[in-house]
């Protein structure tokens, strides 16, 4: 089948790639030259995509890429894969919405329309349908089909790629599903139908909310097993060891990425706007985790105290300025937070992330290093932000003068705190 797949970053650009290999014709369509640019180079700024696979299907013409609207073709199936941030509290869906007149100006009769962006209930039926509508004069059901199959991908996570996790799809109507089933079941393992696509996006916030409900769960109880002298990580080690009715979670500085800090609140959102109360749970998730990155700094600050030494002044090293360990994602960071208000207080300020090479989310105060012994040992402080395989641990405890490990990720000695 003729393909495009709009937007090429953490979502769109595996899912382009991985219909490319298993035999359809790829458009991949971003509104950013920059990003076209290096896809058109063969270089990958997706780990889940290595520069060698993206080479492969572009010197095979499976998949090409294009800034330009008017280049895209007439296609059999669209996925729309681009951001939905939220601004002030509210979703902000203008994405989606240019995003779906562009394609309903190329939208023929039979073509089908996926939606993979995180959103509230409600979006691909009274939002994204209706514009394709009136853009291409065309009726949904009728002249064209319409689904909904929420992303799941993990970047980084080896056991579970794209093509091995399970796919949530749904349609507007029974031949919508019929289309948006058969597309996904040649690209993944397995698919996940179900009865709407209302469904589908609650599907996927529910799975987002589940995780930062839980893990602010365990940020709380992080700071208040310290005030009771007791270790937060032997504990949850113990907890882990139940086969039943557990599932892990780790404190850390924060929460990052697109789904945990942003996904949750379009529920919250939608459910307060739909039924006029707000969703606790997400409320109170909130504050603890987008308040996680003032607990490090505080503890950061009683740490030089004892040490009689003051913030301004101080020269701290943050490690890992991505938002989870083994990737460059460094979208909603935690490591952003600390870094401002640390050089916010007066403190110097060094950042060392093998995988961030230039992200202009990164306070621009912010000076950029390779975790060297020398770096390390010149520091006052080393936070431990965020645990890539690359940094050398062993190094950081005989060099740093002094530890705060956010992710116990250091054997405990006379130079390190854990969170």
């Amino acid at each position: 089948m003729h393909v495009v797949v709009a937007g090429q970053g953490y979502v769109g650009l595996p899912l382009a790639v991985r219909a490319a290999e298993v035999g359809h014709r790829v458009v991949g369509y971003d509104v950013d030259p920059h990003r076209v640019r290096q896809i058109t180079a063969g270089e990958s700024y997706v780990e889940d995509v290595t520069s060698a696979r993206l080479r492969a299907v572009l010197d095979s013409g499976a998949y090409s890429v294009t800034a330009e609207a008017a280049a895209l073709p007439r296609f059999d199936i669209a996925v729309i894969t681009v951001p939905t941030p939220l601004r002030d509290g509210v979703p902000d869906l203008t994405y989606v919405e240019s995003c779906a007149q562009t394609l309903g100006e190329h939208l023929c009769p039979g073509a089908t329309v996926v939606l993979e962006s995180t959103t509230y209930p409600g979006t691909t039926d009274e939002l994204m349908t209706p514009i394709l509508e009136k853009t291409s004069g065309l009726i949904a059901g009728a002249d064209f089909h319409v689904g909904f199959s929420p992303e799941r991908i993990d970047p980084g996570n080896r056991s579970w790629p794209f093509e091995r996790t399970p796919k949530v799809v749904s349609g507007i109507d029974a031949a919508s599903l019929d289309m948006v089933q058969g597309f996904y079941d040649g690209v993944v393992e397995t698919t996940v139908p179900v009865s709407g696509t209302k469904v589908a996006e609650l599907t996927k916030l529910i799975e987002n909310t589940f995780r930062h409900v839980n893990i602010a769960l365990v940020n709380e109880i992080a700071m208040l097993a310290r005030p009771l002298g007791v270790n937060v990580w032997e504990a949850l080690d113990a907890a882990a060891s139940k086969p039943f009715g557990y599932m892990r979670f780790t404190p850390g500085p924060g929460v990052g990425g697109h789904c945990l800090p942003i996904d949750p609140s379009f529920l919250s959102w939608k459910v307060e706007r739909a039924a006029g109360v707000p969703f606790r749970f997400v409320d109170l998730a909130n504050d603890v985790n987008n308040h996680m990155p003032d607990y490090v700094v505080r503890r950061l600050m009683e740490a030089l105290n004892t040490r009689r030494m003051a913030v301004r002044g101080s020269r701290v090293l943050l490690l890992g300025l991505a938002y989870k360990a083994n990737t460059s994602d460094a979208r909603e960071s935690p490591s952003a937070r600390v870094a401002e208000l640390l050089l916010d207080l007066g403190a110097e300020v060094r950042g060392a992330d093998p995988h961030v090479v230039d992200d202009i989310r990164t306070d621009t105060r912010l000076i950029r290093v390779e975790a060297t012994a020398e770096e390390i040992a010149a520091s006052d402080a080393v936070v431990l932000l965020t645990d890539h395989a690359e940094f050398d641990y062993q190094s950081i405890l005989e060099h740093a003068p002094y530890v705060l490990d956010c992710r116990n990720r250091l054997a405990s000695g006379a130079n390190v705190d854990v969170l």
